[in-house]
């Protein structure tokens, strides 16, 4: 998550909002971003949805980490936008989660949409067979 994960400490990536089975995250996209196209490198992008889908599933305890993700990149980010990061929980039953998180600038267009796929490693599944 944000405060110890020094990946995102170093990109700046902040935590603006947490709730169970929510998060969203803000990262400016730096000149050291971006790729030989002129454009914000996707694995930036995806790192930025990555750390909202971590917030959101790890949320509600116990530990849970990514079993697959995937992400669409709808629009180019630049050197200078600002890009939040809003994951929310979509289903969760024992051991696994469904996350989605929309990458977008804060006027709202959006630039990327991700869904991760997340598994409890340690202790119980909490929230057995609930979904928001």
């Amino acid at each position: 998550m944000t405060g110890p994960d020094p990946a995102c400490r170093a990109l700046g990536i902040a935590l603006e909002e947490a709730a169970a089975g929510r998060a969203r995250l803000r990262m400016r996209v730096t000149e050291d971003m971006v790729n030989g196209h002129g454009v914000a490198h996707g694995g930036y992008l995806f790192l930025l949805a990555d750390a909202a889908f971590d917030h959101a599933c790890n949320s509600r305890g116990p530990v849970m980490l990514a079993h697959s993700a995937q992400v669409t990149f709808l629009r180019p980010a630049a050197a200078g936008d600002v890009l939040v990061a809003e994951a929310t929980e979509r289903a969760r039953h024992g051991r696994h989660g469904v996350y989605d998180v929309t990458v977008r600038r804060p006027a709202g267009e959006i630039i990327a949409e991700f869904r991760g796929h997340g598994v409890v490693v340690a202790g119980r599944p909490t929230d057995e067979g609930k979904t928001p």
